[in-house]
């Protein structure tokens, strides 16, 4: 069926068909004023086609709706011609006018064009196929992939944006001044931070590098725990703190050795059971919630917002510090809470006396986490001796974090169980680039096995110095100076410290931990042509001169006044941690400081 011309007003005002009712109208209400009577005829001839006018003129109602509003979203300006185009040429109707206004006869056309009703109806249909209405009211699952217009296409932002992971920049100091900006991820902890400047400085990972807090400030510093976020742990430092990279070998050394860090008169139920605890009970009371372990013992303690000093009854609980108020007793109304262990670190006081004029040299603090830089919440006690306030510091640690410390101290160790039996010692990353190789035969091949590795190395070491002692007797020309190669060879080794003085190597021990074997060298201030060695021995520092010895011209080192001689400090260093001789132990942990 083909529709005959529609006038202007058909299109431009489609609020008048909403009114047609074909049943109660006759043919002249659907006729405009100036409708051509040859149009009514043709409209005439088809009424008895079998179409529904009524649902064909609702049809065209609701696609002209749809079409007007698209185009009117380009231009308010470019009317419809009468068969539904769009107008190219014609000029935009002017602002005050309104565009669904009728045209006037003159500007009609005579003959009304024919509107295409398979298009009309082709729009119709795909209308329909994308209007929700007419869908079964299916939920749609997904309503935040679709876009506006229901099409499965995804809407920009619809989809969750990939977080990135959170990462700062982190400046960490060496013993010697320098320093690495390290950039770390927010959830990094203390030991992986290690282990990332172990890797970067290619140094030896033993477990014993550690991350220390220092403030200078506060004049307090203090090493972190493995577990402890690093980002955590910068937020609540004050602007003049920073973070130190250095050994630490006491870190764990109470699971070891709990009885050295644990006298019996400072353990409470050590006295209750006449020091009949063993080492393992001692260490599981500690790490055991449900115990009630407890240090006890005379502390000077700084009175807040003062600077005199108060010796007192001081015991250390789960609970918090606290100090008697009546002598030594321990009765309820007798204890005074000093400080919390929850919210709160221990440090070590490192200029105790100068900014804070201590009692003692063995001062340590308990700083809550709120205070940035301020000194009057601080609580400042002194100890009589190291071993005293070593005692108090580890505790401190264990009734605070109690098996995390265990864990932290167990993960190494499993780590290494977990290794093959027959491994290479761990290297760092440039000597692990090179390889054993044997020229004995023929053809030179890699040594494998370690142990034989290391036996090669071992006799070549001593090949060569004993090569280079015959060379140096004969008279044959040096590098250096023919006696002065075994004098200077030791400055290449990293125990060896240089010219720094006696109050430096006990700094340096006491920083890196005071374990059985920790030991350095240095020159001599007395004597400009020894040495001294300086060794840590049952939390007390001791030193012991190394005298040179010339014998048949060949100048040695010694120990024992003579009755052992070495050719270089080297050897003296190799046989002193194979053999105690005259020292009180042997030499096990050497003091390193490393530039990064």
């Amino acid at each position: 069926m083909a529709l005959a011309g529609c006038p202007d007003s058909f299109l431009h005002r489609p609020y008048r068909i909403d009114s047609v009712d074909q049943t109660a109208h006759s043919r002249r209400d659907l006729v405009e004023p100036g409708f051509q009577e040859q149009s009514s005829r043709i409209s005439l001839n088809h009424q008895d086609d079998d179409v529904d006018l009524e649902a064909l003129v609702n049809d065209m109602n609701s696609s002209f709706e749809s079409l007007y509003s698209a185009y009117s979203m380009h231009s308010e300006s470019k009317p419809l011609l009468q068969n539904g185009q769009l107008g190219r040429s014609q000029p935009q109707p002017a602002s005050g006018t309104n565009p669904l206004q009728p045209l006037s006869p003159q500007q009609k056309v005579h003959r009304s064009q024919p509107v295409r009703i398979m298009a009309v109806r082709r729009l119709q249909e795909e209308e329909q196929q994308f209007r929700t209405s007419s869908l079964p009211a299916i939920p749609n699952p997904f309503p935040e992939l679709c876009s506006p217009a229901s099409s499965p296409v995804l809407a920009p932002g619809s989809l969750p944006q990939s977080q990135p992971a959170d990462k700062q920049d982190v400046k960490v100091f060496s013993e010697d001044g320098t320093c690495k900006v390290v950039e770390i991820l927010a959830d990094m902890t203390a030991r992986d931070l290690c282990q990332l400047l172990v890797y970067k400085s290619h140094c030896v990972d033993d477990n014993s590098w550690t991350l220390v807090e220092h403030q200078p400030l506060l004049g307090l510093e203090r090493c972190l725990e493995d577990h402890e976020l690093v980002v955590q742990v910068e937020s609540m430092m004050g602007s003049e703190s920073k973070f130190l990279f250095r050994k630490n070998y006491a870190k764990y050394e109470f699971f070891k050795n709990p009885v050295n860090f644990f006298p019996e008169q400072m353990v409470a139920w050590c006295q209750q059971s006449n020091g009949c605890i063993p080492q393992s009970q001692l260490l599981q009371n500690f790490l055991n919630s449900s115990s009630c372990p407890e240090i006890q013992g005379f502390l000077h303690v700084k009175e807040l917002g003062r600077k005199s000093w108060k010796k007192l009854y001081v015991c250390l609980r789960r609970s918090g510090l606290y100090c008697s108020t009546k002598g030594s007793s321990k009765e309820p109304r007798h204890l005074q809470l000093l400080a919390d262990l929850e919210d709160s670190n221990i440090f070590s006081l490192i200029t105790g006396k100068k900014m804070y004029s201590a009692p003692t040299d063995y001062g340590f603090c308990i700083k809550p986490n709120r205070v940035r830089n301020e000194t009057k919440e601080l609580r400042l006690l002194c100890a009589e001796d190291e071993q005293s306030r070593t005692c108090w510091m580890t505790a401190f640690r264990l009734l605070k974090y109690g098996m995390l410390l265990y864990q932290n101290y167990r993960i190494p160790q499993q780590r290494k169980a977990m290794l093959p039996h027959f491994t290479t010692p761990v290297r760092s990353v440039s000597e692990n680039s090179l390889v054993a190789m044997d020229f004995s035969g023929q053809i030179g091949r890699v040594i494998e096995n370690p142990a034989e590795a290391q036996c090669a190395a071992l006799e070549e070491g001593y090949t060569w110095r004993k090569r280079n002692t015959r060379m140096n007797t004969l008279g044959s020309p040096s590098p250096l100076h023919p006696s002065t190669l075994s004098t200077v060879i030791h400055r290449t080794q990293h125990w060896f410290h240089g010219r720094i003085s006696r109050e430096e190597s006990h700094r340096i021990i006491k920083q890196q931990g005071l374990v059985d074997g920790l030991f350095l060298l240095r020159d001599s201030q007395s004597n400009p042509k020894t040495y001294v060695l300086t060794l840590c021995h049952h939390q007390k520092i001791k030193h012991f001169q190394i005298l040179p010895c010339e014998e048949d011209g060949q100048m040695f080192f010694s120990l024992d006044d003579g009755n052992t001689k070495f050719t270089d400090l080297i050897q003296l260093v190799e046989f002193y941690q194979l053999n105690k001789g005259i020292l009180p132990c042997k030499l096990k942990h050497h003091c390193i400081r490393v530039a990064l």
